[in-house]
């Protein structure tokens, strides 16, 4: 694909770069294709290059855009954690150092954002001079604006100047302190008086949200217009990084945004995607659902996001089947009703086997489930149940395709289960699951147990793994366009290596982390306090979830400052690592 920009259809117009305009790159670390499907760097870049006081450049693996000028600003959209290393791989074309600590006052201003930097940045902070902790509508025109009257100071200067700007994290001006090497963190401090003890995620409160800014052939999905229908989701399922971090929902006005904004892409294309947590949840979804049934929507392709189970109606199936969706995805994380209850699922057996019947009933050939291995509370009873499930499924609408995507549980950062780990037992249950379903006709797809660990790792990591990192990447990520090929052997070795440095796998991985522990990200605020997670986790643990370490002790929030923590909420020691 030589010159891919040349397919493309704007629907916005760029802005003509004033004399002055500062010289921007900004990439998505992964090929074209990926990178140009991505709703959330479609609409950054288009902010962007809709400002007359910036040059802007894209930049992808496999194509760029010619920039007349040296970069002063390089930014990187992250969706996908294995893609930090085609960020080190591009830094290196560019001649840039891949390190913060090694660039000088002529390297540009290394900057990123996206749901993995937002959710938790630290395995990464050794890679980036700021990181946008929040919603572009609000922090990116503040970074910009910010940079403008210290540009051309010296590189401390600027960095100094833009960590004092809500939302914007610069990982220099924060010196982490551990018990020992490999110890538990000790303390995260500002290094200067100017900078704020902690930095908390900005969030856009209005509901005009996101559609695409370009359509092209040459998208994953080829010539797809998508529209935001909805932002976060009033579920707030405990393991959601998707729901918890970016609270609160919020719903375009149906008449003066959403259809609008349909029909601003349907006068270039005949494919439309709407995107979001739960779109069926949009107050008027079913006003929307009239709207795409008349015949002025003939010959339009609709795609759909996950739906609630709940909102599966025969309409809905019958409007999608008419515009060309086989089939529908949604979540159920688990067949058993006490472990949907742990999790905050709010959904019994009915609503689940009537979705099924609705999607057959309305034309649908197929539907998506996805659920969850390793739940914390989940005993063999709840794997029998949700074998159980979905064999009704299968009873109930017989001509309708199956398919049950299962994943093991991976602690997120900002959720009420961020104190967990991994279960190990979970590699085996998904092997059970297997064994179970596949010879009643149910397709099975078990995400990659390696690949959850990897996950796991980056998603509770803090920044000593920047040294982990950079030596996994060394050795090979291995095929990382096929997840159930990543092999854990890298990080082994790379762990290791690094013995003494870091500690284990299994601290970061399995093992539940004590409430009084301070977390990694313990620095960076995001929509609901400390306090309201743990009770969200409590009622969790009411319902059969398991029990932290210390869970005897009453939680206390502690400071990331130690002298304003008595000696009753200083962090656990860390016990030593279970044998891998």
């Amino acid at each position: 694909m030589a010159h891919p920009f040349d397919a493309e259809t704007l629907l916005f117009t760029p802005a003509i770069a004033e004399a002055t305009a500062i010289p921007l790159v900004f990439a998505f670390p992964n090929s074209y294709s990926v990178g140009i499907t991505s709703l959330g760097y479609q609409v950054v870049w288009a902010k962007l290059a809709s400002r007359p006081d910036l040059e802007v450049a894209r930049l992808f693996l496999d194509a760029a855009e010619p920039l007349d000028h040296a970069p002063d600003l390089l930014g990187f959209s992250l969706s996908w954690e294995l893609d930090y290393a085609n960020i080190l791989t591009l830094l290196e074309r560019l001649q840039i150092p891949i390190h913060s600590r090694d660039r000088g006052d002529s390297d540009p201003i290394i900057f990123g954002g996206g749901p993995v930097l937002t959710g938790n940045p630290e395995p990464f902070a050794d890679f980036f001079d700021v990181i946008l902790l929040g919603d572009g509508e609000v922090v990116l025109d503040a970074f910009i604006d910010a940079y403008r009257p210290v540009r051309g100071r010296s590189r401390d200067e600027i960095l100094l100047t833009l960590g004092q700007v809500p939302g914007l994290y610069v990982p220099a001006l924060y010196q982490v302190t551990y018990a020992d090497g490999d110890g538990p963190i000790a303390a995260i401090a500002p290094t200067h008086g100017s900078i704020p003890a902690t930095v908390k995620k900005q969030t856009y409160r209005g509901n005009q949200l996101s559609a695409s800014t370009v359509v092209t052939p040459h998208a994953a999905w080829d010539n797809i217009f998508m529209v935001e229908t909805v932002r976060s989701c009033p579920e707030l399922c405990r393991f959601c990084l998707a729901s918890y971090l970016t609270l609160p929902f919020r719903t375009p006005d149906l008449e003066t945004s959403l259809l609008p904004a349909i029909a601003r892409g349907l006068a270039v294309t005949d494919r439309l995607g709407l995107l979001g947590a739960s779109v069926t949840q949009h107050p008027e979804f079913d006003a929307l659902l009239d709207e795409l049934a008349r015949p002025t929507y003939d010959g339009v392709r609709v795609s759909i996001a996950s739906v609630r189970a709940a909102t599966v109606t025969e309409k809905l199936a019958r409007v999608l089947s008419q515009r060309e969706t086989r089939s529908l995805t949604i979540a159920i994380e688990s067949g058993s009703e006490r472990l949907r209850q742990i999790v905050n699922k709010k959904l019994d057996q009915a609503d689940i086997i009537q979705a099924a019947v609705n999607a057959q009933a309305g034309g649908l050939k197929g539907l998506k489930l996805y659920g969850m291995a390793g739940v914390p509370g989940e005993t063999e009873a709840d794997l029998e149940a949700t074998t159980d499930l979905l064999i009704a499924l299968k009873k109930a609408a017989p001509r309708l395709r199956l398919t049950f995507g299962c994943s093991t549980f991976v602690p997120k950062s900002h959720t009420p289960f961020q104190w967990y780990g991994v279960d190990p037992a979970a590699e085996k249950r998904l092997k059970f699951l297997r064994k179970r379903l596949v010879p009643k006709g149910i397709e099975f797809r078990p995400e990659s147990y390696s690949w959850s660990v990897v996950q796991a790792l980056i998603s509770r990591g803090d920044r000593r793994l920047g040294a982990l990192l950079t030596a996994v990447r060394e050795y090979g990520l291995g095929d990382t366009d096929n997840p159930d090929r990543v092999s854990l052997g890298s990080y082994r070795r790379a762990f290791k290596e690094l013995r003494g440095t870091l500690p284990p796998l299994d601290h970061y991985v399995h093992r539940p982390w004590g409430a009084a522990e301070m977390l990694p990200w313990h620095h960076l605020e995001g929509p609901l306090p400390l306090e309201t997670l743990d009770k969200h986790r409590q009622a969790a643990i009411a319902l059969g979830a398991t029990p932290l370490p210390d869970e005897d002790h009453q939680f206390q929030a502690i400071s990331p400052n130690p002298e304003a923590n008595g000696p009753e909420t200083r962090p656990m020691a860390i016990p030593s690592g279970t044998p891998q």
